[in-house]
């Protein structure tokens, strides 16, 4: 057996806030279907998100757990971490020092979905 591609797919109740944060994040575009949206970056698939009208956002890390988060690695944490923000990312656990060596922060995309921008 050969796989061919593997795709993370998020559910989401909003599509168009996912995809757009998403493909803001890692400098991709969308391609919208109508019940699913699929992040570009380069001409090839990055991530995926699919319509879930009844989902529940994790409330990481005291009430409803993450089901799976992605670590995104950077090499200006200070600039990933604006950015994400400017694109509406809530920020879940900063980091003690974003200028050590190495480090991450928790975010919280549109969707609730826990994600780290890393370094190191």
């Amino acid at each position: 057996m050969k796989i061919l591609k593997q795709i993370t797919v998020f559910d989401t109740a909003d599509l168009d806030a996912e995809s757009a944060f998403w493909a803001g994040l890692l400098g991709g575009e969308v391609a919208a279907e109508s019940d699913w949206h699929t992040v570009m970056v380069d001409g090839e698939p990055r991530v995926a998100f699919q319509l879930a009208p009844n989902h529940i956002q994790p409330n990481w890390p005291d009430g409803q757990p993450q089901q799976l988060h992605l670590d995104v690695y950077v090499d200006e944490p200070r600039e990933a971490a604006a950015h994400a923000e400017s694109l509406g990312a809530r920020l879940l656990k900063a980091a003690p020092d974003l200028d050590a060596e190495e480090g991450f922060q928790v975010y919280a995309d549109p969707s609730g979905h826990p994600f780290c921008i890393c370094w190191g």
